[in-house]
């Protein structure tokens, strides 16, 4: 074999690389030329997916590319980031994520991906408080009032979350560890299913997201004791925050952000990060945030990745206290 055909194979290596490498760059300075769409792991109707949707059409108009939301429910959002950690790295499938991106690793044996390694961040879209409510008619009067009760019967405050694993369970998680407050956790399939039997008074309290339980609480229907971070919320601000009710190191927030499958082109990145940045320094979308509850957190790509980092190595070391897991 002549020194040709030796190198004949590493040529052609190099040629299919610096093609795959052309093929890229041209998709990248071509992009979007076809629908994108904005997985969402839950079902629709939800506050998660309303703001997805209002993702999807500013996205549209600022691209001038169809943008859609595609639902994928199940297991508390794994299924939806499973499907988009497989997807092509085109920017044609992007994942609207939350706080379970890198809680359920942590809990859920069949979560095998690393939050940062195995996506792509864009940035992220928001962050707000889910808040304690009991029912209207509750023996508690203040958060005082539940903790001495708790602390002098163990077991016998139970707390209803939408499943485990979600927010909403673990803003009662760390209740409980912060507290010194032994609770029963009882899981309900979502937040509509469990919010009937907390108005009746069937289960003691629950930690909704702020959105949800606002209407409830003007209606009498609830009483909010606190909100779960460590700053009243603008959509609520007479609702003290659970840190000021007398657990000063409470602070538990619900946040989402968008993120790509792993190795998106950066040019890609670029687009999608500026597109998100434009939709949340529009008025009017920041308006309707806020009436949710919720406040725009807009974020380059590396503050963001900094952010997961951090959420990350939090939570892993709270759920290992709590020694928490469904594995």
């Amino acid at each position: 074999m002549n020194f040709l055909q030796k190198k004949l194979p590493v040529l052609a290596s190099l040629v299919m690389a610096s093609c795959a490498a052309n093929i890229a760059v041209a998709q990248s300075n071509d992009y979007p030329n076809k629908p994108i769409k904005i997985i969402v792991g839950f079902t629709p109707g939800g506050s998660t997916d309303a703001v997805g949707r209002q993702l999807a059409n500013s996205f549209t108009k600022i691209l001038g590319q169809s943008v859609i939301v595609e639902n994928k429910p199940g297991a508390n959002a794994n299924l939806a980031t499973d499907f988009v950690r497989r997807a092509a790295p085109d920017g044609y499938t992007i994942f609207y994520t939350s706080i379970g991106h890198v809680t359920n690793p942590l809990i859920y044996k069949e979560a095998k991906y690393d939050p940062v390694k195995d996506f792509t961040p864009i940035g992220q879209v928001l962050a707000g408080p889910n808040v304690l409510v009991i029912p209207a008619n509750s023996r508690f009067k203040t958060l005082k009032d539940l903790i001495d009760y708790g602390k002098a019967n163990p077991g016998k405050i139970n707390f209803a979350s939408s499943g485990v694993g979600s927010s909403v369970h673990l803003s009662g998680e760390l209740f409980k560890q912060l507290s010194g407050v032994d609770m029963v956790h009882i899981p309900y399939k979502g937040t509509g299913s469990l919010l009937p039997h907390l108005m009746s008074g069937t289960v003691d309290l629950a930690f909704p997201n702020l959105p949800t339980a606002i209407p409830l609480i003007e209606q009498g229907q609830l009483r909010a004791l606190g909100v779960t971070t460590n700053t009243r919320s603008n959509a609520a601000p007479k609702i003290p925050t659970i840190a000021e009710g007398g657990l000063p190191t409470y602070d538990m927030s619900t946040w989402y952000g968008l993120v790509g499958p792993a190795n998106l082109p950066p040019e890609i990145q670029k687009k999608l990060s500026d597109a998100l940045m434009k939709t949340l320094n529009d008025p009017e979308f920041k308006e309707r945030l806020i009436a949710l509850g919720m406040d725009p957190r807009p974020s380059s790509p590396q503050d963001f990745a900094k952010f997961i980092q951090g959420e990350s190595a939090k939570w892993s070391t709270i759920l290992k206290d709590m020694n928490f897991n469904t594995n």
